[in-house]
């Protein structure tokens, strides 16, 4: 079945919502649009770690990434001590462009000073929260001016949630529609093949991780702009979380194979969880309760992925 794994997805969404209905009745009509808010940094950025996965590599920094570039806004646009005052629509560009530069100094590190993508950002994961801690000297930071706190309000359909469903979109028309979805999907299914098509494998992977960077950073501004509030813990093990939805949604960790809409069910799927473990009030149990179960859903998703991926080589591993 072609997409096996999509409705596996959906069923669970489903049955999930049937069980938290029988404590609440009102819970699927009352907590939805929750649901869809508090999934927003980590389904941007699982649209780039997808694609830097299909490529072949990964990235595990993009929690510290985020921590930092939340750092940086807020310190540019804070309007009290140690913040600038700067007015945001001239710092969230400064931003955008910071996240796009470290996910393109990561690129270069794998694909130029050929280090393992697990090894160079599991060093930049460090370093990033070394960074941030220094920015904000172990306080936080608050006081926001109106103009970047509106990016994360709204009633029916805040604005965050608009951006996001714009960056979902526009991420299938890459991979579905364009000549560059197709290159980056070869690079990961057949470096061999593609460099004999002419793809240059190493401006694919620039490309996926500079991109990383840039959806990491529109991440970043929209979790200030909601939250209004940075602390030294903000992004903290968002990196787990986001590999999590990317595996569990179908991406071949080996690269080259799954679908977005996987991405974003699971994605659906794993904050739901959360909801419904809060809503259980499990109080501390509820983190405990969630790791075991993204733990197993990630053996379960790879098990399956290793299995359907001998069959279809005849049985060869």
């Amino acid at each position: 079945m072609k997409y096996r794994r999509e409705a596996s997805l959906l069923i669970l969404v489903a049955v999930l919502s049937l069980l938290a209905t029988l404590f609440d009745g009102s819970f699927v009509r009352d907590n939805t649009l929750d649901i869809l808010i508090n999934s927003i940094p980590t389904m941007i950025i699982s649209c780039g770690v997808m694609l830097v996965i299909i490529t072949g590599e990964i990235d595990i920094s993009v929690g510290s990434l985020l921590g930092l570039l939340a750092a940086i806004l807020a310190l540019l646009c804070s309007t009290v001590s140690p913040g600038l005052g700067i007015h945001p629509y001239l710092a969230i560009p400064i931003v955008l462009t910071i996240g796009t530069l470290i996910g393109l100094g990561t690129g270069c590190l794998v694909v130029y000073g050929r280090v393992p993508s697990i090894i160079a950002t599991l060093g930049l994961l460090i370093a990033l929260d070394g960074a941030q801690d220094w920015l904000m000297g172990g306080g936080d930071i608050k006081h926001f001016p109106q103009q970047l706190r509106n990016l994360g309000t709204g009633t029916k359909l805040p604005i965050n949630l608009i951006f996001t469903i714009l960056v979902v979109v526009a991420t299938g028309l890459l991979c579905r529609k364009t000549a560059l979805g197709r290159r980056i999907y070869a690079v990961g299914s057949n470096r061999s093949a593609a460099r004999l098509a002419g793809i240059s494998e190493a401006k694919i992977k620039l490309f996926v991780f500079a991109l990383t960077g840039l959806l990491t950073a529109m991440a970043a501004t929209l979790w200030v702009a909601k939250l209004g509030n940075v602390s030294t813990s903000t992004g903290a093990g968002l990196e787990l979380k986001v590999v999590t939805c990317v595996v569990v949604g179908g991406i071949a960790i080996r690269g080259g194979r799954g679908r977005l809409l996987g991405v974003v069910l699971a994605v659906i799927l794993i904050t739901m969880i959360r909801t419904v473990l809060n809503f259980m009030d499990l109080g501390s149990e509820a983190v405990k309760w969630q790791r075991a179960i993204e733990g197993v859903m990630i053996l379960v998703a790879v098990t399956s992925d290793h299995f359907s991926q001998r069959q279809q080589s005849g049985g060869s591993s």
